[in-house]
């Protein structure tokens, strides 16, 4: 696989140099803070393209290219559809570049959803965890987002009141701020006022309309990226259920399958991320990587760790620990990189994720789950079970 380390642009605290000695050979990033009205430019994909190359790095895959909401709502179909034409140009243009790979997502308003950046782990580094009280706690008694008592029980609701009222102000906006102010690779920053706001036009979108959504996004760009010899990969939703009475569609397998049938292109593929599936239990890593090889176009290699008493909150544990089977995971990659490489097939790149923050992290201000030493010790580690089982198998 092709080793590859998300980077946030000249302003990440990592340096291309310390990636390089870290042993990526790719990088994945995106044009953070572009405009979403405006197609990324030529001269723009140049600019980073060349920085990247004269670091003696390639730029192996973009993440992420923005879907707004105009696509997911649908709600104005005119701005919908320029919403569209931006990302196609944007698709365009990047395969002009030789660019062949974008991961994307969509979810609705937030991406990926914390309630702790910065965990205590037992072996002193700093993980982040999503806690299922304390996200109830935000919904129900620092949002107030109205119908929210509905989708729980009395026994919870009790124990979100519990954490709700031992948290003094500075730790209530601590928790409004991971939820809401904005992640890596985020462009959107909400108060609590605005956030509401945007929730409400979801109230007529469901599940099968997001699904409609979807659909009509795909039909329209897949045929875009396959003239141009571009690959889009989803990434699955995380964490993979509802929030806060929004949809998501891309949680399961049978979700994975669905975006693969819309329109079946090579084109159209996944990010297998092992972290976002694997916190359900439901979801079988080692078989979905087998089922889903050949759509699979970007792979994230984390591991996430269940809560025994809550399994709806969790830990992003160690790259080799929680609750993925990352050998088995790895190995089926490996098999269908065999396959590919048999059949003249598309390069399969990878990157560890969501590392912990260990060591000299801790004196450094990055972004959340994207430390320097953290994700080194987990890229190291992924290489090495690569490594092993290209031996035995």
């Amino acid at each position: 696989m092709e080793h590859t380390w998300r980077w946030f642009g000249p302003d990440d605290p990592v340096t291309l140099s310390e990636i390089r000695q870290a042993g990526a050979t790719g990088i994945v990033t995106a044009l953070h803070g572009h405009a979403p009205t405006v197609p990324w430019s030529i001269e723009e994909i140049t600019e980073r393209k060349a920085l990247l190359e004269a670091a003696g790095l390639s730029w192996s895959v973009v993440e992420s290219v923005p879907v707004p909401e105009a696509i997911k709502q649908a709600l104005d179909i005119p701005a919908r559809d320029r919403a569209i034409e931006v990302f196609c140009s944007t698709l365009e243009n990047l395969a002009a570049c030789g660019i062949d790979t974008v991961c994307y997502n969509f979810m609705p308003i937030l991406d990926w959803t914390r309630t702790e950046l910065e965990w205590p782990t037992e072996t002193g580094g700093r993980a982040l965890r999503f806690d299922q009280t304390s996200f109830a706690a935000f919904e129900l008694f620092i949002l107030e987002r109205p119908g929210a008592q509905a989708l729980y029980s009395e026994a919870e609701i009790e124990a979100a009141r519990r954490c709700f009222e031992g948290m003094d102000e500075l730790a209530r906006q601590r928790l409004v701020t991971t939820l809401i102010a904005g992640l890596p690779g985020s462009d959107q920053h909400y108060t609590l006022a605005q956030f509401l706001e945007h929730l409400k036009a979801y109230e007529a979108i469901d599940e099968d309309r997001l699904r409609d959504n979807y659909q009509y996004f795909l039909q329209k760009v897949v045929p875009v990226a396959e003239r141009v010899g571009m690959r889009l990969a989803v990434h699955p939703d995380d964490p993979p259920r509802p929030l806060l009475g929004l949809p998501r569609i891309v949680s399961t397998a049978a979700d994975a399958r669905w975006v693969i049938d819309q329109v079946q292109s090579p084109a159209n593929g996944l990010t297998f991320c092992t972290g976002s599936w694997g916190v359900r239990k439901d979801n079988d890593l080692v078989a979905m990587a087998r089922e889903f090889g050949p759509h699979i176009h970007f792979v994230h290699l984390r591991a996430t760790r269940r809560d025994l008493e809550d399994p709806q909150s969790f830990i992003e544990a160690d790259h080799l620990e929680g609750d993925v089977d990352m050998v088995g995971v790895i190995r089926e990659l490996i098999g269908e990189e065999r396959r590919r490489a048999g059949e003249g097939g598309a390069r399969l790149p990878m990157r560890p994720d969501h590392g912990h923050k260990l060591c000299d992290d801790n004196a450094r201000q990055t972004n959340p789950g994207y430390p320097l030493i953290g994700r080194l010790k987990g890229l190291a580690e992924l290489r090495g079970v690569e490594c092993a089982v290209r031996r035995l198998c």
